[in-house]
C-alpha cells in the first residue's frame, strides 16, 4: 500500500513500515508522539526513554550530532539473554555440565564496552576472548575472574605467549588455542621454560561451511585450524612429550552470523565427534568451544537471508547442547563444558547512530511548459506526445518511447544541433514521464525488470551529517544491511522516497540499500524537511564498525554518550567522550598543528606586509583557522 494513498496516518503504521518491532527484538519501538523510544530492559518492561528527549539532552549539553549512543542498560541484557538462555537448555535437556560464555574483544574493543561487558557478566563468570598481543593485554586489565576463560586465539609470538602462560601461573583460566600446527612446538618450549603446564586447545577445521558473508572461515580452505591429520600429529606431539593431559579444549568457529540453525547444527554435531574421538584419544578434554556465529535478525524477516536469522537465542542453545550431548551420550563420554563466542549478538543492539539531516536533493520536474517552442527539435515534440498518452495500461511502452527520444535529444546536442535550452527542456519532459510511470506502477503486484529501479532513478538524495567510512564502514565494504529510520515525526506519512549520502566527497559514501522483509529496498520512506531539525537513527551497530571506521576526508570518531536508565525511568548520561577535532585528525595522520598554526600566522603577518590584508583581517583569518582547529571534524550547527 503506498504511504500516500493513506486517508491518516498513525505510529502503528511506521512501526510497520519500518519494520521496528521486528528487529528491535523488544529493545525499541515509537511512542504514541511519533518518537523512537529505547526500552533498555527488552522486551515487557515498562521503563523507555525517548530518543528525541536524548537528543533535546544532548543539545543542552553542548554536543552537535552525530552522535554514537551506547545504552549500557541493553548491553546487560544480551549478556544476562545469551547465558540465561543455555542455562535453560542445559537444565531442560538434563546437560550434565554447564555452560561458560566469553567475548571476543574483536568485535568492538572499545574500553567502555569490554568494562561493561565483565561487569555485567560477572554473576555469570562471562570471560573474554583475546585474537593478538594488545587484545590480550586489554584482557587481563579487566578480567581477574577464576572461574572464567580467557581464550587466546590467533597468531602468536613468544611474547604472547609468555604473557598468557605468566597469566596462567596467577590463576586465571587462560587457554591457549593451537590455530597452526608449528605452533605447539613454542608453546611447550617457552612453557617449559617456565616450569608451567599450559592449558591448551586445537581449533578444528570443519567440514561444515555455514552460509552468507563469512562462509569461507568454515571449510577445507578455512585460513585458521587444523585439519584431521594435524590434529593428529598434535595429539602424538603432546603424548610423546608426557603432556597430552595438557590437552583442554576443542574449538570450531565456521563464521561470523550464520543465518540458517541447520548450519549451527550441523557444526555441532561435527566438531562433538571430533570432541569424543580426542577425549578416546587420552586427552585431557573437558571443554568445547562453538566459537561464534550467533546471527542478528538486522532485517527483521526471520528467515535464513544473510542479514537475518531463523532462529532464535533459546533455540540455538538448545539445539547446540541437544547435538552435544547426543553425541557423548552414544560415546559414553562425560558432557564437556560449552563456551560460546557471541560477540555480534552481545553488542550490536546497544549502540545507535544519530545525525541529522542537513539538506535534500529533490528529484522533481518542475513542471511542464504548456507547449513546447515551435523550433523545437521534433525529439521534443515527441517527448510531449509520450507525456500526453500515458496511462497506468501503456506504461512501459511509454518509457520505451521516452527514453529513446530523450537519447535521440542528448545526441543532437552531442553534435551541436540543438542548444543547452533544449536539452534541459527534454530532460526535464523525460524526467516528468519517468515520475508519472513510477506514480502508475507503484503497488502492482508484477512490475517489469527495466521498470523495477525508477523509484530508486527518481529518489531525493537525503544529506546526512555523518561519514559511512568512519561510523558505518561494513555498508561500504561488505553491503551490510542495518536498520536505518528517522526517529521522529512518526505519526505523519513519510511522502518522499530517498537515498541517504554523508558528507565525503566520494559517491561510495551513500547508503542506498535498506531493509525490507521481503527483500532489499532501494529507497527509504522519509518526510519533508519542513525547514526544522530532521535526526535519523541506525540501530543494531554495535558489532565491529567502531573500530573498522576510517579517517576518510579526514572526518573523525563521533561524539560517544553512554547512557544508563534506572528502574524507574530516570536517565543518566554516564560517560561523554568527545569525538575528534580537526587537530586531533591532522596529528593521526603525521601533521603537527601548531606547526600548521605558525606557517598560516608567517604567510597571514606577510600578506599585512604587502598590503594585501589589514591587521585587522589578519586577526580574523587566524581566529577562524584556530577555531577550525579546536572544532568537531562534522557540520556544526
Amino acid at each position: 500500500m503506498k504511504p500516500e494513498t493513506l486517508t491518516r496516518w498513525t505510529t502503528e503504521d511506521s512501526a510497520e513500515l519500518y519494520g521496528i518491532r521486528n528487529w528491535g527484538a523488544g529493545y525499541f519501538d515509537i511512542s504514541g508522539k511519533g518518537n523512537v523510544v529505547v526500552r533498555p530492559r527488552g522486551k515487557g518492561s515498562e521503563v523507555h526513554v525517548d530518543l528525541m528527549d536524548i537528543v533535546e539532552g544532548l543539545k543542552a549539553r553542548g554536543l552537535n550530532m552525530p552522535v554514537l549512543l551506547r545504552f549500557e542498560d541493553i548491553l546487560a541484557s544480551r549478556v544476562e539473554q545469551i547465558n540465561t538462555s543455555f542455562a535453560k537448555a542445559v537444565l531442560d535437556a538434563g546437560y550434565k555440565s554447564y555452560y561458560r560464555g566469553v567475548y571476543p574483544i574483536k568485535v568492538n574493543q572499545q574500553q567502555q564496552v569490554v568494562e561493561s561487558v565483565v561487569a555485567c557478566g560477572g554473576r555469570f563468570h562471562h570471560g573474554l576472548e583475546a585474537g593478538s598481543k594488545a587484545e590480550l593485554i586489554a584482557a587481563l586489565g579487566y578480567m581477574h575472574d577464576p572461574e572464567a576463560f580467557v581464550v587466546c586465539n590467533g597468531y602468536k609470538d613468544e611474547e604472547f605467549v609468555d604473557l598468557a602462560l605468566l597469566t596462567l601461573k596467577m590463576g586465571i583460566q587462560i587457554i591457549i588455542v593451537l590455530e597452526m600446527s608449528n605452533e605447539l612446538t613454542m608453546v611447550l618450549d617457552r612453557a617449559k621454560r617456565m616450569g608451567v603446564r599450559p592449558r591448551l586447545g586445537i581449533r578444528a577445521k570443519l567440514a561444515t561451511r555455514a552460509a552468507g558473508y563469512w562462509t569461507e572461515s568454515g571449510g577445507d580452505r578455512s585460513m585458521f585450524g587444523l585439519n584431521a591429520s594435524q590434529i593428529i600429529d598434535v595429539v602424538d606431539h603432546l603424548r610423546d612429550a608426557g603432556m597430552l593431559d595438557c590437552l583442554h579444549m576443542l574449538h570450531y568457529h565456521v563464521g561470523s552470523q550464520i543465518p540458517n540453525i541447520r548450519s549451527i547444527r550441523a557444526a555441532a554435531a561435527e566438531a562433538s565427534r571430533l570432541y569424543v574421538d580426542l577425549a578416546r584419544e587420552g586427552a585431557q578434554m573437558g571443554i568445547l568451544n562453538v566459537g561464534g556465529g550467533l546471527a542478528v535478525d538486522y532485517d527483521g524477516s526471520h528467515t535464513n537471508f544473510s542479514s537475518s536469522s531463523n532462529y532464535t537465542m533459546d533455540e540455538y542453545a538448545a539445539d547446540i547442547v541437544e547435538a552435544v550431548m547426543k553425541m557423548c551420550d552414544d560415546s559414553q563420554i562425560p558432557h564437556p563444558v560449552i563456551v560460546s563466542e557471541s560477540g555480534r549478538a552481545t553488542v550490536a543492539h546497544h549502540s545507535v547512530l544519530l545525525f541529522n539531516i542537513l539538506e535534500v536533493n529533490r528529484c522533481e520536474s518542475h513542471g511542464l511548459p504548456e507547449q513546447v517552442p515551435t523550433d523545437s527539435p521534433e525529439q521534443l515534440r515527441r517527448l510531449m506526445e509520450v507525456n500526453e498518452v500515458l496511462t497506468s495500461k501503456n506504461a512501459q511502452e511509454c518509457y520505451h518511447d521516452a527514453v529513446y527520444y530523450r537519447d535521440e535529444a542528448r545526441a543532437l546536442y552531442e553534435s551541436g544541433k540543438i542548444t543547452l535550452r533544449q536539452r534541459a527542456l527534454a530532460e526535464r519532459i523525460f524526467w516528468h514521464i519517468v515520475q508519472r510511470i513510477a506514480e502508475e506502477i507503484r503497488g502492482r503486484k508484477y512490475i517489469p525488470d527495466e521498470l523495477a529501479g525508477l523509484d530508486a532513478a527518481i529518489a531525493d538524495v537525503y544529506y546526512g551529517n555523518f561519514s559511512v567510512f568512519q561510523s558505518l564502514p561494513d555498508v561500504w565494504a561488505i553491503e551490510q544491511l542495518f536498520p536505518i529510520m528517522p526517529i521522529h515525526r512518526l505519526a505523519e506519512v513519510p511522502s518522499r522516497q530517498g537515498t541517504i549520502a554523508d558528507i565525503t566527497c566520494d559517491c561510495d559514501g551513500k547508503i542506498d540499500r535498506f531493509i525490507d522483509l521481503h527483500d532489499v529496498r532501494q529507497t527509504l520512506p522519509l518526510h519533508e524537511k519542513n525547514g526544522l531539525d530532521y535526526y535519523v537513527g541506525v540501530f543494531l551497530i554495535g558489532a565491529y564498525q567502531e573500530t573498522l571506521g576510517d579517517l576518510h576526508n579526514l572526518l573523525g570518531d563521533t561524539h560517544v554518550v553512554s547512557l544508563r536508565v534506572s528502574e524507574n525511568g530516570e536517565l543518566e548520561y554516564a560517560t561523554e567522550i568527545a569525538g575528534d577535532t580537526v587537530a586531533d585528525v591532522l596529528s593521526y595522520v603525521e601533521y603537527n598543528p601548531q606547526e600548521m598554526l605558525d606557517r598560516v600566522r608567517k604567510a597571514a603577518e606577510q600578506a599585512v606586509r604587502s598590503g594585501r590584508i589589514t591587521a585587522e583581517e589578519r586577526r580574523q583569518i587566524m581566529d577562524a583557522y584556530e577555531s577550525g582547529l579546536r572544532g568537531y571534524t562534522y557540520f556544526e550547527s
